[in-house]
C-alpha cells in the first residue's frame, strides 16, 4: 500500500461523523451481504478499493455549523503502544454524512473522497516525530477526531477514531491509540 494513504485517509474519511461500536475484534464473525443494483438506481465511478457513499451532502446540516472557532485539540496518536510520526489527525463535526464514512472506516471500508463542501468543516494537521498533534481554531461542537498510520506490528493501515465534545475556547488533551 502506499505510504501516502493512510496519511491522507482520516480527512478524507472524516468530513461529518457519529459514535460507532468498536471495531470487531478478531474472533467475532463478520457477515457481508452482497445486494444486486436495481436497474433504475444510479451507479456512481469511485475510485478503485473505494465504495460509493450512500448518504448525500446534507447542505441543510452543515449550513447550521460554524466553519471555525477558539477550541483546540492536542493529544498523541499511538498504534500498538508506539507513536505515529508523520501521519494525518482530523477533526470533523458529526453529521450524518461524517457518521457513514466513520462507520465505514472503522470496518476497514474506504468511502469516495468526501465532497469539497464537506472538507470545508474539517480541520487537520499532522503528527509531529513524537506522534503528536494540534488542531486549533475549532468551534464548539461534536467531533469525530481521527488519526491514521501503519500498525508497527503488521504494517498495515490502521484508523482510530474518537468522538469528542468542545465548548467554545475549551482546549482539549487527548491520546488516539489503538
Amino acid at each position: 500500500m502506499k505510504r501516502w494513504i493512510p496519511m491522507l485517509l482520516p480527512g478524507l474519511l472524516l468530513a461529518g461523523c457519529e459514535i460507532m461500536p468498536p471495531a470487531p475484534t478478531p474472533t467475532e464473525r463478520i457477515e457481508v451481504v452482497d445486494r444486486e443494483v436495481e436497474p433504475a438506481e444510479e451507479v456512481r465511478e469511485v475510485a478503485p478499493g473505494r465504495v460509493a457513499r450512500q448518504v448525500a451532502f446534507p447542505a441543510a446540516e452543515y449550513a447550521a455549523l460554524e466553519k471555525s472557532g477558539s477550541a483546540v485539540i492536542s493529544g498523541r496518536l499511538m498504534l500498538g503502544g508506539q507513536p505515529v510520526a508523520g501521519a494525518g489527525v482530523s477533526a470533523a463535526p458529526v453529521t450524518t454524512y461524517s457518521a457513514e464514512a466513520a462507520e465505514k472506516a472503522l470496518a476497514g471500508i474506504a468511502v469516495e473522497p468526501a465532497d469539497p463542501r464537506a472538507r470545508e468543516y474539517t480541520h487537520s494537521t499532522r503528527t509531529d516525530g513524537s506522534g503528536r498533534f494540534r488542531l486549533t481554531g475549532l468551534p464548539a461542537g461534536a467531533f469525530y477526531l481521527s488519526g491514521a498510520g501503519p500498525d508497527p506490528r503488521t504494517g498495515e493501515a490502521r484508523v482510530v477514531i474518537r468522538q469528542v465534545q468542545l465548548s467554545r475556547g475549551q482546549q482539549m488533551e487527548v491520546e488516539l491509540s489503538r
